[in-house]
């Protein structure tokens, strides 16, 4: 009995996990460029740096996502990521933008997630940076 309350207590556990994951943001392209343009809100790439060397968007700050999940002093986030601000995380599909923001999140920033990747970026006029 005690075992099959355990189990239960875990399932539901994982349960509120998932309903309090961090969600892509209804913000349009449109929104976002301008919140950046602004300097309302600023650009997080969270692809890898061989990912960002092929090409990254004018602006946007690296901060690849093994390098988060691998942990990241509270100065050193501070320095490279400046609080009051909306913060866009960005990678190729999605998925990795979520898992940065689940991150980021626990240091209190604003985060909003993107689901459209580095294209498509490209395509909502953000421009890429010159090498």
């Amino acid at each position: 009995m005690k075992r099959l309350f355990v189990i239960q207590l875990g399932v539901a556990c994982v349960l509120v996990s998932l309903s309090q994951a961090a969600e892509h943001t209804k913000d349009s392209l449109k929104a976002v460029k301008e919140n950046v343009d602004s300097k309302k809100a600023v650009l997080v790439d969270v692809r890898e740096k061989s990912e960002w060397q092929d090409g990254h968007v004018e602006g946007a700050i690296s901060m690849p996502l093994s390098e988060l999940k691998a942990g990241i002093e509270e100065k050193e986030l501070a320095k490279r990521l400046p609080k009051g601000k909306i913060v866009y995380t960005h990678c190729v599909a999605g998925k990795r933008s979520l898992e940065a923001a689940t991150i980021l999140e626990k240091h209190g920033y604003d985060l909003r997630p993107l689901k459209p990747g580095y294209k498509e970026l490209l395509e909502g006029g953000f421009k890429k940076a010159k090498e």
